[in-house]
């Protein structure tokens, strides 16, 4: 049996190489509000009324390079709710991130800023359109999860489609 500190002639078990390590990294910079906007257009005329809003819901996504491998994405919802076609409240966030993406390129670095940082967002959107209509007195929309990955995909069909 041979003594952990005495050398045993055989080499050692290379470790994970550094490269592999270092090719593909993702790391989350800093989450933040860049801007919100509440309207309630026809005030205490919401509260009187028994009838229950038609809610819609429009959804956007916008990424930029701000330096070598650092990208900040921006998730951009609108919450609009109107009883009979008068718009109860509207809600516009858009929730940004700071990314540190390195070793994806062209298509993959697309999917990536358009599918993962929207997802990492939105729960953040999401508590903060719920928290401001409570602070309008209304209910929380409770929106569900959204599915960036077939957003995606049906982004790129349509391109393609226009492209014909």
């Amino acid at each position: 049996m041979t003594d952990a500190t005495e050398p045993t002639g055989q080499a050692a078990p290379a470790a994970a190489a550094p490269e592999e390590n270092q090719e593909h990294q993702f790391i989350i910079q800093r989450i933040y509000l860049k801007d919100l906007s509440y309207e309630a257009p026809i005030g205490a005329q919401a509260f009187t009324t028994q009838i229950q809003p038609k809610v819609d819901q429009e959804l956007a996504t916008e990424s930029k390079k701000i330096a070598d491998n650092l990208y900040e994405a921006v998730l951009k919802l609108t919450i609009t709710a109107k009883v009979d076609d008068k718009p109860a409240f509207l809600v516009e966030v858009q929730q940004a991130g700071l990314f540190f993406i390195q070793g994806a390129k062209g298509k993959n670095l697309s999917r990536v800023l358009n599918t993962v940082c929207p997802s990492i967002l939105f729960p953040y959107a999401r508590e903060t359109i719920d928290s401001t209509l409570v602070k309008g007195s209304f209910p929380p929309v409770m929106l569900p999860p959204i599915n960036f990955d077939a957003l995606f995909v049906q982004a790129m069909e349509n391109k393609k489609e226009k492209a014909h």
